[in-house]
């Protein structure tokens, strides 16, 4: 790798890292976990760089190494263990309170989804993907993704309304 090739990836974990790392959490739940998921997916990516040669997007292949050290470091802790939030909770004001309970019961609600189930969501939902950006992240058919995200948006709509959701539970599978 030249010196060139080496500064352009430390301007693209500039300018990138914190997206990725937010997805991390989303998919893990858990901010120490997506610190360890980004870490070392960006070690894998500088590692496959010269073995790639030209990649049409570094952002997408970076987002598809989050998402599958992500789901191999749920395989590895087992199938009944699930990430837990361990987010900090600030003391929340009292005009914000409301939003932090949604966002809260948000994050709990997608840590009853399955790995890849939790991805596809991020991906479609908090990343903005299409469902053919998604399948080509997650390494799988579009309709694969529609089907997760299926499954995976009735999951979210039980666990919100069993937890008490307050707001009306639209969340719908989109093209």
């Amino acid at each position: 790798m030249t010196r060139r090739d080496e500064q352009e990836f430390v301007e693209f974990v500039s300018a990138h890292q914190g997206r990725l790392r937010r997805a991390a959490f989303l998919i893990t739940g858990d901010w120490a976990a997506a610190d360890d998921v980004t870490q070392e997916a960006l070690v894998r990516l500088y590692v496959a760089l010269p073995r790639l040669g030209y990649v049409e997007s570094l952002l997408g292949y970076a987002r598809r190494t989050v998402v599958n050290v992500a789901i191999d470091a749920a395989r590895k802790r087992g199938t009944r263990e699930r990430y837990e939030s361990r987010e900090p909770v600030p003391a929340p004001s009292p005009d914000v309170s409301g939003r932090h309970a949604d966002r809260s019961m948000i994050l709990t609600a997608l840590g009853t989804l399955g790995p890849r189930q939790r991805a596809v969501v991020v991906l479609r939902y908090f990343e903005d993907l299409s469902v053919e950006q998604a399948a080509q992240v997650m390494g799988c058919s579009p309709g694969t993704v529609k089907s997760q995200t299926a499954r995976g948006l009735e999951t979210l709509r039980r666990s919100l309304v069993e937890a008490g959701w307050h707001h009306e539970v639209e969340l719908e599978v989109s093209e």
